[in-house]
């Protein structure tokens, strides 16, 4: 089987893509067609910092909405903003 590439928007390459819509919905759908595994690794990481920054309970709506939001602009947008006062761990 060989590995669906794709232009990944984040990188800037052709790069392996993602075995599925790793979201639902459109966002979800255009994650899968324009992100590649390695930029959804940066994603994940960068994840895990905002729910523990922000305390986030990924269950709930609100932060779901968050979350979605903050991937659009990670992938598609100017780019995720770190939290106020972040600092990263050494």
């Amino acid at each position: 089987m060989t590995q669906r590439m794709v232009k990944c928007v984040k990188l800037k390459k052709e790069l392996p893509g993602l075995d599925e819509a790793p979201w639902s919905g459109e966002l979800g759908q255009r994650i899968y067609d324009n992100v590649s595994q390695e930029a959804w690794n940066q994603w994940l990481s960068f994840l895990r910092m905002l729910i523990n920054e922000y305390r986030l309970v990924p269950s709930t709506k609100e932060a779901q909405e968050f979350i979605a939001g903050q991937m659009e602009q990670f992938f598609f947008g100017t780019g995720s903003a770190l939290p106020p006062g972040y600092v990263p761990l050494k």
